[in-house]
């Protein structure tokens, strides 16, 4: 993938870039796996017959099992280190009706972005050339994929830079740092 550019049209600021075939499969697999995983989690929502009357859509009260998952749609507020955490206590209940509230148009907010990402690169690889609105939706995107990809792979403060080659996450981490530089590229270009 080339670093991403700014050019300036009568239309409007545009950001290109180019990847590859492989490069573009890749990033469309990544995307429509996360998206996959949300939108089982949306379906997996509750069914509510207030909801249903007020047409208020609530989601999960309880946090995903899968981690990436868990990554994503983290908990709203977090006990501190020091207290004991019991299931039953009021943060508890707090965070499952946040999470009831907020979490649909959370996910809407994830599924949208990375929506954006599949229709605008192109299936073999080319040129991508975007619009600020879908370059914002572009790192939305991006990060919700780094952040699925990095608690996969158990990537915290401590993993280095590049792993063993007998290591299976070896490959997976170049991924991660791909997308990681593709943000930063991308971030780059969008400032002013």
């Amino acid at each position: 993938m080339r670093q991403w550019t700014r050019k300036n049209s009568l239309s409007g600021p545009k950001l290109r870039s180019e990847m590859d075939g492989h490069e573009a499969s890749v990033l469309r697999s990544l995307v429509a796996s996360v998206l996959g995983m949300l939108e089982d989690r949306s379906a997996q929502a509750p069914q509510d017959d207030l909801a249903e009357l007020t047409g208020l859509r609530t989601g999960n009260s309880t946090p995903p099992e899968i981690p990436a998952l868990e990554r994503l749609l983290p908990d709203f507020h977090r006990p501190d280190a020091d207290a004991s955490v019991n299931p039953d206590d009021e943060a508890g209940d707090l965070n499952g009706a946040l999470r009831s509230l907020h979490e649909p148009s959370i996910i809407d907010a994830k599924l949208a972005a990375g929506a954006v990402i599949l229709r605008t690169v192109p299936e073999d690889g080319g040129k991508v050339v975007l619009n600020p609105e879908q370059a914002e939706a572009w790192l939305y995107g991006l990060n919700d994929v780094r952040l699925a990809l990095g608690t996969t792979l158990g990537i915290d403060d401590d993993t280095p830079e590049a792993l063993d080659d007998d290591d299976p996450r070896a490959p997976h981490l170049d991924v991660y740092h791909w997308l990681t530089w593709m943000q930063d590229s991308l971030v780059q270009a969008l400032l002013p």
